[in-house]
């Protein structure tokens, strides 16, 4: 397969259509991670649809001192990964044919969602990223559109976006790709010196540390919901002299639904370590969060969460995150 290197709408639109269009956004500097994201898109479009891949790097999505100039631009590099991962063609747009008029004076808002978190951090980077997949929808006009869960906060204000105003399109959710380290990749990653890079594992390490103790608190509150009478199998097992088992029992007993302050303390535990690294990590955020609005869940919460990480490293600004499960049931 040969793919094609399409520089305007007109000749995207003239290409003829069969089967599923999928599309996979990016800004360049193309890794394993889009190629995943490129991988499933073909699977998604069928082998009677057709693959776009957008390269374009949207500087509505900076803010004031970010890395606009310095974000890299390897077009000849992506066409050639894009293609190995199977996309049809690869759109690769100018400022001015996304932007014919100069930045638009009518943008999408995120809204609330968008002033937390990533949204606090980088003030109108959401309206931007938001303004600019809505004209690139339109522009490649797709059944279906692929993000990555590494951008969160992201894909749930495209959903919500696509939901809110009608898009009419399928938005497909892929696994974040990590490096044999835990890293999850990113195109900022060629930033870090070996030193950073061994102070940045600790976003990973810090999330699969809350992963595990959400673990631990879920195997406990499943053993309570199997023994209704723990307290009293406590006191029996303490009135006999069985100490050990007798701590055990209460602590199952004291398992609550959620444990949100749990995991972020096993979380916080190893940032706060990474913080005294040399070099040291500087952290931003770490939080709890339900994914539907980016607020913070309490300890009674239940449902689907996301634990959301992001810090400095250096000059580098890196996020990560883990999908996380509260009181499944047995």
């Amino acid at each position: 397969m040969t793919t094609t290197l399409l520089r305007t709408a007109d000749e995207l639109h003239a290409r003829a259509r069969a089967g599923r269009r999928a599309v996979v956004m990016t800004m360049g500097a193309l890794h394993e991670g889009h190629a995943t994201l490129i991988r499933t898109a073909r699977e998604v479009a069928g082998p009677d649809g057709e693959v776009v891949v957008t390269v374009f790097v949207n500087p509505l999505q900076f803010g004031k001192g970010e890395d606009l100039d310095r974000y890299p631009r390897t077009l000849d590099a992506d066409v050639k990964i894009a293609e190995q991962a199977g996309a049809d063609a690869v759109f690769a747009p100018s400022v001015d044919e996304v932007y014919p008029g100069g930045e638009p004076q009518v943008r999408i808002s995120a809204g609330p969602m968008g002033e937390r978190l990533e949204g606090a951090s980088r003030p109108g980077h959401f309206d931007g990223m938001l303004t600019v997949v809505a004209k690139l929808l339109h522009l490649t006009r797709p059944d279906a559109a692929l993000f990555g869960q590494k951008d969160a906060q992201q894909l749930a204000l495209i959903r919500r976006m696509v939901r809110d105003l009608n898009f009419g399109l399928e938005i497909v959710a892929v696994p974040t790709v990590r490096e044999d380290d835990g890293l999850a990749l990113s195109s900022r990653n060629r930033y870090l010196s070996p030193a950073e890079r061994r102070t940045a594992l600790a976003l990973s390490q810090a999330l699969f540390a809350g992963r595990d103790r959400h673990a631990a608190q879920e195997a406990l509150r499943a053993r309570a919901r199997e023994v209704p009478a723990t307290h009293a199998r406590a006191e029996a097992l303490s009135a006999i002299g069985e100490s050990r088992a007798a701590a055990d029992a209460h602590a199952v007993a004291k398992a609550v639904p959620g444990a949100a302050a749990a995991v972020r303390a096993a979380a916080r535990l190893v940032l706060d370590e990474a913080a005294r690294l040399n070099p040291p990590l500087e952290l931003d955020y770490l939080a709890l969060v339900d994914p539907s609005d980016f607020t913070e869940i309490g300890d009674e919460f239940t449902g689907e969460a996301v634990l959301a990480v992001a810090a400095r490293v250096g000059t580098t600004r890196l996020i990560d995150n883990l999908p996380l499960t509260f009181g499944a049931a047995s």
